[in-house]
């Protein structure tokens, strides 16, 4: 919801920091990479109780996965990169509630039905995508320049990650907030297969 205000804010550094890296000879899939291995260490993090080094890491893996398009469209993109991208992405967001569960047993089941709700999320933004490429939709291009159709939702990475910096300063409160924070995810899968039956 808050991705299109936010990408106006943030995207004039992240390009200006992703050319110098392209010069660099970094390259877009490498920080695809690096930024989930980054997000990764959140999850012994998040076992061990160390809240302030998940969320070290979660805001880390947002500023590198933040790069690979800048320095992708400093060379040439590729289907491929754009499909790792979100590949990167979605393993990143699945890691946080397992790390989550694995802090306490009483984080079990709403961790659970925190993932079971990204899974609907995921699959719901996915498949749109696919409809509107199937329809030769064009993505509007308010979250920045993307390599495939972006789904608009009520939740979407702004609001999961300001989720999990939430999940980390009250990690005692995370049975609750995640709980709620599933419901919305429930919400925003249910409307986009709405607005994708619209289309039919």
């Amino acid at each position: 919801m808050f991705d299109p205000v936010l990408r106006r804010l943030i995207d004039p550094p992240l390009n200006h920091i992703g050319a110098w890296l392209a010069a660099k000879g970094v390259s877009a899939n490498a920080a695809s990479l690096t930024g989930l291995g980054i997000g990764l260490l959140a999850v012994p993090a998040l076992a061990y109780g160390r809240y302030e080094l998940a969320l070290l890491a979660i805001l880390l893996n947002r500023l590198v996965d933040g790069l690979d398009g800048p320095i992708a469209r400093r060379g040439r993109p590729t289907p491929f990169g754009g499909y790792l991208d979100i590949m990167c992405d979605m393993a990143f967001y699945a890691a946080v509630p397992l790390g989550f569960a694995l802090a306490s047993p009483v984080n079990g089941v709403p961790a659970a039905i925190l993932l079971a709700s990204f899974v609907c999320t995921a699959a719901s933004f996915m498949g749109r995508a696919v409809l509107a490429a199937q329809a030769g939709e064009a993505d509007d291009g308010k979250r920045g320049r993307k390599s495939f159709f972006h789904a608009a939702g009520l939740i979407e990475g702004s609001e999961t990650i300001a989720a999990f910096g939430l999940f980390c300063l009250i990690p005692g409160a995370f049975p609750w907030l995640a709980g709620l924070f599933a419901a919305l995810c429930f919400w925003t899968a249910a409307a986009r297969v709405l607005d994708a039956y619209r289309l039919k």
